[in-house]
């Protein structure tokens, strides 16, 4: 999820809400979650386990970290001193609120002069933007060096659909890397328990036609308590496409959606296939959904939908996984023991669940100053345990190892655990590597809006597909 930045806005609440951001486009999908043979520790660095590695190599060096105020921001500044002990480095932490930040970090990667060495990574179509101009330290020469590299640092923990939205150019053979995943949140499915006994005596939706119906019917046999079927994000913004992304992938199965195209283009920018039956079914699925919601509902953004869930007016809720953690906080929180966390129901009842994610990253700035000082501080901070320990004040650990770490899934209830790594398991990137996306992700929201509004879904996509061609195709 995002506000009004251009590229996303991923930001927390203090309390609870947790914020990420939007863009739309396709990548590869991640490979299934497996339990490493051993669970990593729980603590602090991969010293112990990398003998010989040099972590001093670079004792007296100083970097300074760009960082947006962000739950993994909070995670990580308890680790500071003992990653200053372990190295030699000191790190100099440059916080910025998200309203200030992508305007912060673009002067400082455009600057004459390096005035970070580490910063954080919108991994969308800015650092997309950010590639092509030239911007970003490629990250291959370091992760391939053993020298700079600690031998236990295992780049394929994190899943390679979270690494897609950081490799340029996309679906290029020669593609580097440029970012490291810190967080992640995928779009699944929040249920009230409560409101799924009284309206349904208790028996979950298996697809997501059933779902529909579900919420249909409570919408109807709930309004005059103030109970809505579903609560979704309804407001006509290109910021919606990520979780709007996710249905959709849904509807749309285990057919490869490749970048930089992705879902919504068939291999070309002269080929949108909103017409294709299996995404105007994943469009007509979210709009019927959003339709058996509150009076307002065209109105709703991520903040009112995530309210009036965590009131308890809504049974169902279709966001980003990352809102999971702040709902059984019962200072903040009215739902706090009754919440429900699933995998989005599939197309058919003996089918599979798809879904969409969108990730921050760290990324070092071309014009950096101390960029193998810079390397230490990223790999040291993304490791197996210290990805876990981070993790889990965001609910969006990037690595497959930390859903069999205690640290992380000690600190989150079992079934949000459960949901966010079988979401990870399908999951693809949202992004869309495409430049003026904006007007076009806005042809695709006018569609699905067409629909909630009582438009027929097949016309509506029709419409909707002539708007995204001439949208980027000026």
């Amino acid at each position: 999820m995002r506000l009004t930045k251009p590229g996303r806005l991923l930001t927390i609440g203090a309390a609870f809400a947790f914020v990420a951001s939007a863009c739309a486009g396709q990548g590869g999908t991640p490979a299934p979650s497996t339990a490493p043979a051993e669970a990593p520790s729980a603590g602090g660095s991969p010293l112990p386990s990398a003998a010989g590695f040099d972590w001093m190599a670079h004792t007296g060096e100083e970097i300074t970290f760009l960082a947006n105020e962000h739950p993994w921001t909070d995670g990580m500044k308890p680790l500071i001193d003992q990653f200053t002990q372990e190295t030699g480095i000191k790190v100099n932490l440059q916080p910025f609120s998200e309203d200030l930040y992508f305007d912060k970090m673009e002067q400082v990667l455009r600057g004459s002069e390096g005035a970070a060495d580490v910063y954080f990574l919108p991994m969308d179509s800015t650092a997309f933007s950010q590639f092509n101009a030239g911007l970003i330290e490629p990250l291959d020469g370091y992760i391939g060096d053993p020298n700079k590299t600690a031998a236990d640092y295992e780049l394929a923990d994190f899943p390679q659909g979270f690494l897609d939205p950081g490799t340029y150019p996309p679906g290029d053979a020669a593609a580097k890397l440029y970012g490291i995943p810190i967080s992640f949140e995928s779009y699944i499915l929040f249920s009230n328990k409560d409101l799924v006994d009284k309206y349904l005596g208790g028996v979950m939706p298996k697809t997501f036609e059933e779902l529909i119906a579900a919420a249909e019917k409570i919408n109807k046999e709930g309004a005059a308590d103030g109970v809505a079927g579903a609560v979704m994000r309804g407001i006509r913004s290109d910021t919606i496409m990520d979780t709007f992304s996710g249905p959709v992938f849904d509807a749309w199965g285990a057919t490869e959606a490749p970048g930089p195209y992705g879902l919504w283009f068939d291999g070309g920018w002269d080929k949108p296939r909103l017409t294709d039956p299996a995404v105007c079914a994943g469009m007509t699925n979210y709009a019927k959904l959003l339709a058996a919601g509150p009076a307002n509902k065209f109105a709703i953004d991520w903040p009112d939908a995530n309210t009036i869930f965590s009131q308890g007016k809504a049974a169902f809720f279709i966001d980003a996984s990352l809102f999971g953690p702040s709902y059984e906080d019962p200072t903040v929180s009215q739902v706090a023991g009754k919440v429900g966390y699933s995998a989005l129901p599939p197309a058919s009842g003996d089918g599979t669940s798809y879904t969409g994610h969108w990730l921050w990253g760290l990324g070092i700035p071309a014009n950096a100053k101390n960029k193998d000082a810079a390397w230490y501080f990223t790999q040291w901070m993304t490791n197996k345990a210290n990805t876990a320990k981070i993790g889990a004040t965001t609910g969006g650990a990037p690595r497959l190892s930390s859903y069999s770490d205690p640290a992380y899934t000690d600190a989150l209830v079992p079934e949000y655990v459960s949901a966010v790594n079988e979401a990870m398991k399908t999951s693809r990137t949202t992004v869309v590597f495409k430049d003026g996306w904006k007007d076009g992700a806005l042809a695709i929201v006018d569609g699905m809006l067409a629909i909630a509004n009582g438009e027929d879904p097949t016309a509506a996509c029709a419409k909707a597909n002539d708007a995204l061609l001439k949208a980027v195709n000026p």
